[in-house]
């Protein structure tokens, strides 16, 4: 099982790892076409927080995924209620996608055959080791819409050819319609990986799929245009910042994220920015230095993207390193404008680690954002820090509805690791996130859509995914 802190961010993660449950089982997804749901079961039981009506909604059984896997193949497409499921067929994979708590199908997809999986995909329960699976994602480029669905495995492989190792990706327009959608396009990435070894986000305004080490970025990386199909690769981060030549230390720069202006590169070492159009020492908060450490490398690293912005760490210290809280921002990513900021004592990421404790999620309309114990409202321009004090505990978030609402799970690090997360619910409206303990057993949710709903995820008796969606009051 994963680390803990994880499983407490998101409860997907808990579930990926076998470790949560529900006592019932799905509703039906068993549909000939586009239409209203037939639900030919009860709605799984599930323990709502009160905002979602547990009485109404829709569920889909995904009974193929395996017990350990590193992804679910469930997403939502950005700016739209819709809600897309990936499912196993007879002839190759199918997306389904739904229409937000009314769960009408808005289309479904013919089967679609992904490269062959890599020797070793299948995973061993026994040794620890999570499956690799194929996976789906919403992702909007320059006011587009996709379902994309990715694979890593390997094309042309058979008794004569060795084949050619790749992530495809085929893209399918948000707003289709139809009981048999083809994609409009796909798109072959050569890649070299083990299996897990595989990271495809979107958070710049263009995909970026990035291969050959574990965490979310790894130091190889392509971004795709999905527009043109055209795909500029990115092998040596270090040579595409000017500051890294300068640095006097600078090693295992990443691509973080793929925007229409290039690639944001953290710097090996401290220091970030997009080529040709900003770097971080012009876009640093007021009270920290534009270098620290006793070498006086670049002050900055970058967490993660999400959404058009960027959340990043800064050490106050200066060169001596006093041990002062970090000081957290977010950044617009075209410009590097600062957004909103937060001195909280949550560590700083390894500037050369490809690994972030914690995800960035955001609200749907994009008004609020949050990694693990930090959380912004970006229209009011502040920061709410819910790391733990000594005696105030840790709070991690996993989900944030446009009201401000947000949902996640209070971190005890006297507990024993296999002890479940508490349930909180917190209001980011407020200045200290007003943080309230939610009864024991509750479900938070996964993801919260633009109509009010929220999207949980949980295991049934007989192990298998159910995605279930429930209404706001």
């Amino acid at each position: 099982m994963r680390a803990r802190t994880a499983v407490a961010v998101a409860l997907v993660l808990t579930v990926m790892t076998g470790c949560s449950g529900s006592t019932s089982d799905s509703g039906s997804s068993k549909h000939g076409g586009p239409g209203p749901v037939e639900r030919s079961e009860p709605l799984v039981k599930l323990s709502v927080p009160s905002a979602y009506d547990a009485a109404k909604g829709w569920d889909e059984k995904l009974s193929w995924v395996p017990g350990s896997v590193t992804t679910l193949p469930v997403t939502t497409v950005p700016g739209t209620p819709t809600v897309a499921v990936m499912q196993v067929a007879s002839n190759g994979y199918t997306i389904t996608a739904r229409s937000g708590s009314s769960g009408k199908v808005a289309w479904r997809s013919a089967p679609w055959n992904p490269p062959t999986p890599v020797e070793g995909a299948e995973g061993d329960d026994a040794a620890g080791e999570a499956a690799e699976i194929p996976d789906v994602m919403g992702f909007e480029q320059d006011g587009r819409r996709y379902v994309v669905a990715y694979a890593h495995g390997m094309r042309g492989k058979d008794d004569l050819h060795e084949g050619v190792e790749v992530v495809r990706l085929a893209l399918y327009p948000a707003d289709a319609s139809g009981a048999s959608v083809k994609p409009v396009r796909e798109i072959d990435v050569p890649v070299s990986a083990d299996p897990g070894e595989i990271h495809v986000q979107a958070s710049g305004g263009r995909l970026l799929v990035g291969w050959g080490e574990d965490g979310a970025f790894p130091r190889s990386s392509a971004a795709v245009n999905v527009a043109t199909g055209k795909t500029s690769v990115y092998r040596d981060a270090n040579k595409l910042l000017p500051q890294c030549e300068e640095a006097p230390a600078c090693y295992s720069s990443r691509v973080m994220a793929a925007t229409s202006d290039g690639p944001l590169v953290g710097m090996g070492g401290g220091g970030f920015g997009i080529p040709g159009k900003w770097f971080s020492d012009a876009i640093r908060p007021k009270q920290v230095s534009a270098t620290t450490g006793i070498l006086d490398s670049w002050n900055g690293t970058v967490y993660a993207a999400a959404r058009e912005h960027v959340l990043v760490g800064w050490n106050p210290g200066g060169r001596f390193g006093r041990d002062d809280n970090a000081v957290w921002s977010v950044h617009d990513l075209r410009t590097g404008d600062l957004t909103a900021q937060v001195v909280c004592d949550h560590d700083l990421p390894d500037e050369t680690s490809s690994s972030r404790d914690f995800p960035v999620i955001t609200s749907p309309g994009g008004r609020y954002l949050a990694a693990g114990p930090l959380a912004f409202d970006l229209q009011s321009r502040r920061g709410i820090c819910l790391q733990g004090d000594g005696n105030r505990k840790t709070i991690v978030l996993a989900s944030i509805a446009d009201d401000g609402s947000a949902y996640g799970a209070v971190r005890d690090e006297s507990t024993d690791s296999d002890t479940e997360p508490v349930p909180a619910r917190l209001n980011l409206r407020t200045v200290s996130g007003d943080p309230k303990v939610l009864g024991v057993g509750t479900e938070f949710p996964y993801m919260t859509l633009p109509d009010g709903s929220g999207l949980f995820i949980t295991r049934n008796a007989d192990k298998d995914v159910v995605v279930s969606v429930r209404p706001g009051r």
